[in-house]
């Protein structure tokens, strides 16, 4: 009996993340080796978000391209994409979240701005998005940014919309809250006239109400998304630049986007990196 226990003794510790031999295959001290050892990747992301982070009410899984790529690097970090921690991150909390070590990297529709980058370090881009408006199926009074003089406009606190909006706009209302999801009920009921944020992020909350909304389709400017990581980490900024760049090549970056984002339709042609 000792023997066999001696045996399943080993068997199981094949199955940990190090794998037999124990031996990690990051640098000592790194931030990827920590995170091996610990065996689980904790991720902040959107819960309100389809299409790229949303908590389904139902099952609890959290879904969307943020979601895949959170789960890709996990898979890269602990071998499996299941030892992941999702933990709610809104905009305005990305990153106290990242700087108080509240989670490993942010992942949250995280546009890459210098502000932003003087508290946290940005991976290169693994998404692009357009500024766009979604409004009121009946409403034929906004076409486009420039409709939007003396109106209100509902967007999210610590987003870049914000900035752009004040800067493009300056005579239009805004109602700035602390989640997109809040807005979504203003603007059926008529409370604020526009939401104002990414294209791809307008894509997912139309298709929550197809009937009562749409999307004006003339994006104004051009985000660049980046998963954050805690300042001055370059080693764990620089593995995850290669991941991105893998993913990139060998198929998993388009069969993330297919899963998620293309279900509406939407083509990834302005919204891929270049390929390095």
């Amino acid at each position: 009996m000792t023997g066999l226990r001696v045996l399943l003794a080993a068997v199981l510790l094949c199955l940990l993340p190090v794998g037999c031999g124990g031996a990690s295959p990051f640098p000592e001290g790194s931030t990827m080796a920590r995170i091996r050892e610990r065996g689980v990747l904790t991720v902040g992301i959107k819960f309100d978000q389809p299409m790229f982070g949303y908590k389904d009410p139902v099952s609890g899984r959290i879904t969307g391209f943020d979601a895949e790529m959170a789960r890709l690097v996990a898979k890269d970090l602990t071998g499996s994409e299941r030892n992941i921690r999702f933990v709610e991150t809104v905009s305005r909390e990305r990153e106290n979240f990242v700087s108080q070590g509240v989670v490993d990297l942010v992942i949250a529709t995280y546009s890459i701005t210098k502000t932003r980058a003087r508290r946290v370090s940005f991976t290169d881009p693994y998404y692009y998005a357009g500024q766009d408006l979604l409004v009121r199926g009946g409403d034929s009074t906004i076409d486009g940014v420039e409709d939007l003089a003396g109106k209100t406009v509902c967007t999210a606190k610590g987003s870049t919309s914000v900035e752009r909006l004040r800067e493009v706009v300056p005579d239009a209302e805004l109602e700035i809250v602390d989640a997109y999801s809040i807005c979504v009920p203003a603007l059926v009921a008529g409370r604020v006239d526009a939401l104002s944020t990414d294209d791809t992020i307008l894509l997912g909350l139309l298709a929550q109400h197809p009937a009562a909304l749409r999307l004006v389709g003339k994006p104004f400017g051009r985000e660049p998304y980046g998963m954050g990581v805690r300042k001055d980490d370059t080693q764990f900024r620089d593995h995850l630049n290669g991941l991105i760049a893998r993913w990139l090549r060998d198929g998993q970056w388009d069969r993330a986007y297919m899963a998620t984002i293309g279900v509406t339709g939407a083509t990834s042609t302005s919204s891929r990196p270049a390929t390095r």
